[in-house]
């Protein structure tokens, strides 16, 4: 399946038409599969490869020696996560990756032992950051599409939950379960956008509105683009939060991705815009703080219920 490619080499804080007609691209987008995929947006391939090369380094190494940066609960959300550690569907057997995820990594200083090095540290805040200013982009053009202020998502994603993750997919070292087993169980992105990098291995499917799961054409130098249930909640159902889940590479070539969780401030209000409500199609879902929802997700993915 080739997902909507919408180029950002137009972006232009200075001519605000410009943001005006890629958030009608991106609505188009996200209206309609709640997948795209962006190019042009500042996110140079050198500067990416060097996030790969340090990703597929730490998850080359022992697993003793992976084990001394591990992940210790769901409230920090920070640290490595070995095979079958993870549900993203909790109803199916345990997902055949494993993950290095750090959910506002400015919080811990190099004294923090889950950081592997310092070197490590520092390239991770500098493509934290860089991955930061792409999402704002899109933030913006949705705002443009939603027609409220220009900064009205962006001021509620200071970092508290913005999280990166790198994610492995190994050619071997578990054995499949279960046919119903994958490498990334299927799945709804908690927040409101996800960025994600990704090799040309494949893997990644969606789920299409007739519920039949499709998968994802590779599109060289872009960033895969998808909204979750908080942008879902705030647009009415609008923009979609679409169900998607990644193929286990077990026996097959190793997948390596990275994976940017846009997702709010604790404190955040989510309450359905006025802009996405109408006598005929009034609000679906009642006010919630993202932080109680994003919290109830992420234990549930980490068998804490």
């Amino acid at each position: 399946m080739q997902i909507p490619v919408i180029d950002f080499k137009t972006y232009d804080e200075a001519k605000p038409e410009s943001i005006t007609e890629l958030g009608e691209q991106v609505s188009d987008a996200l209206t309609g599969l709640g997948f795209m995929a962006v190019t042009h947006i500042g996110v140079e391939p050198e500067r990416l490869a060097k996030i790969f090369a340090a990703s597929k380094a730490f998850f080359m190494q022992p697993d003793e020696v992976k084990n001394a940066c591990a992940y210790t609960n769901p409230e920090d959300n920070f640290g490595f996560q070995g095979m079958l550690q993870e549900h993203l569907d909790p109803t199916r057997p345990a997902d055949l990756k494993e993950a290095f995820t750090m959910r506002s990594p400015f919080k811990y200083s190099m004294d923090d032992t889950r950081w592997p090095s310092s070197e490590f540290r520092e390239l991770i805040l500098d493509f934290y950051q860089l991955c930061m200013q792409c999402a704002f982009k899109v933030l913006r053009a949705f705002a443009a599409s939603l027609g409220v202020e220009k900064d009205f998502f962006v001021q509620y994603h200071n970092g508290e939950n913005v999280t990166l993750r790198l994610l492995h997919y190994p050619s071997s070292g578990a054995d499949i379960s279960s046919p119903e087993q994958l490498g990334a169980g299927a799945h709804t992105d908690y927040g409101v956008i996800t960025l994600l990098f990704q090799d040309n291995v494949g893997g990644l499917e969606v789920q299409d509105r007739d519920g039949v799961w499709q998968p994802v054409d590779y599109v060289e130098n872009a960033i895969v683009v998808n909204t979750g249930d908080l942008m879902e909640r705030w647009t009415n159902g609008k923009f979609r939060s679409t169900k998607h889940r990644v193929q286990p590479k077990i026996g097959q070539q190793e997948r390596y991705s990275i994976a940017m969780f846009v997702d709010p401030d604790d404190d955040t209000p989510v309450s359905v815009l006025d802009s996405c409500t109408s006598a005929d199609n009034p609000g679906k879902y009642p006010p919630i703080t993202a932080g109680e929802h994003i919290l109830e997700k992420i234990r549930a993915s980490q068998g804490y219920y």
